[in-house]
């Protein structure tokens, strides 16, 4: 019920609603990911050792990497999510709607130290209480936010162009009624699929040089095929 809506706009000009993650996800998150981080522990605990001095020197270097480069290398080539976030359906973005990197992930995972002062995540968690969006320490610091994923809508009948990202702000409506007209566009003839392509006077006035005959129609497909996440 904490949860909210945060509209932002991407540096492509599209604009997103993103819905933050309240406490209860991202705890159950974390406390999904200390497992699994606890019981990675205990399996080199009991085989490295046997190894002697050596597997011991090995051990020490295992417990920094899963400490310290445990979630970050998930959020960086796992789309922002940890088992336990991929678990619970959220994931970290950058505040602009885009993905996580490297300086990113690595701030707000170094941080987590600051959030856990003076026990149990307790700066962290008076920290996401009174953000409006949830952030804790590491995420104000990194610039971030967590948000729950959205899953893509299989879109049917959009033939697939060249995706070509629109040129001003669109609202989540606008989007919408694009991504419609490119799944109706086989139900139009050419001719009435440019005619209300045309309608679109702000996406289409600047058309570039095409061989194609109804150049209006194909900039709105490759819109659309922009939209549903075709890259």
């Amino acid at each position: 019920m904490l949860d909210t809506i945060k509209t932002v706009e991407t540096p492509e000009g599209v604009t997103l609603q993103l819905t933050c993650v309240g406490f209860y996800a991202r705890s159950i998150a974390w406390l999904i990911d200390a497992l699994i981080h606890a019981a990675l522990l205990i399996f080199f605990l009991f085989v490295l050792p046997k190894l002697g001095d050596f597997g011991m020197g090995l051990f020490l270097i295992v417990l920094f990497l899963l400490t310290w480069l445990y979630p970050v290398l998930f959020e960086i080539y796992m789309q922002g999510q940890t088992p336990g976030k991929k678990v619970m359906g959220i994931q970290v973005l950058l505040m602009d709607g885009s993905m996580v990197n490297w300086s990113a992930s690595l701030l707000r995972n170094l941080l987590r130290t600051v959030d856990f002062l003076p026990f149990m995540y307790a700066l962290g968690v008076a920290s996401m209480l009174v953000s409006k969006d949830f952030r804790r320490l590491g995420d104000l610091a990194a610039n971030t936010i967590v948000v729950y994923k959205k899953q893509l809508q299989k879109h049917k009948e959009i033939a697939f162009v060249e995706p070509e990202a629109p040129d001003c702000v669109l609202s989540a409506k606008e989007q919408q009624i694009i991504i419609n007209y490119a799944e109706r566009m086989h139900e139009f003839s050419n001719e009435r699929a440019e005619e209300l392509a045309l309608l679109a006077e702000p996406l289409v006035k600047n058309i570039r040089a095409s061989k194609q005959n109804f150049p209006a129609s194909y900039k709105l497909l490759a819109i659309a095929n922009y939209l549903v996440g075709r890259r």
